[in-house]
């Protein structure tokens, strides 16, 4: 069974790897877009141009959380997402970059539609998919909060692995 649980740990740690290689990926998209927007000059595109480079950035943001999540969830303390206290922290570490890219690609939307007004439609549809997660997510917190009181060992434990990871 410990051959099982390291292959799986393995496994884990290429998935972040993975993740991590594809946020920078993303980083050098973006910085290359900026750039390309910066070197040719201020047009009236370039800020079209620049929240779209703000959107490639967000994302890779959102995959390095991810690689960092699974690092320190999988890899490192070794934990397994049973109970609530790290159903929370693990969706709330993954649901807060997914919001803000969703809210950059509504901002890009946005700008779009400024010159084709047919698509500002998907731009409130990006926006009103925001306010939704978030609600959401709100309605999460607020109903696991209790679950997590009925299980007080749970985060006292989550504590003690999060003082183990900052020394």
């Amino acid at each position: 069974m410990k051959l099982v649980h390291s292959l799986f740990t393995a496994v884990h740690a290429v998935i972040a790897l993975l993740f991590a290689l594809a946020a920078l990926t993303l980083v050098w998209i973006a910085a290359r877009t900026a750039w390309n927007v910066w070197s040719g000059g201020l047009d009236a595109d370039a800020t079209l141009h620049m929240v779209q480079a703000l959107g490639i950035l967000a994302s890779g943001v959102v995959a390095l959380q991810i690689a960092q999540t699974v690092v320190e969830e999988e890899v490192v303390r070794d934990a397994h997402i049973s109970g609530p206290t790290r159903v929370r922290r693990f969706l709330s570490r993954f649901l807060v970059v997914l919001v803000v890219a969703l809210a950059i690609e509504g901002l890009v939307a946005t700008f779009k539609a400024q010159e084709d007004p047919a698509s500002l439609l998907y731009s409130s549809a990006l926006i009103v998919a925001v306010g939704a997660l978030l609600a959401g997510w709100g309605a999460f917190i607020h109903l696991n909060r209790s679950a997590e009181e009925l299980e007080p060992e749970a985060m006292q434990e989550a504590k003690g692995e999060d003082r183990k990871m900052r020394e």
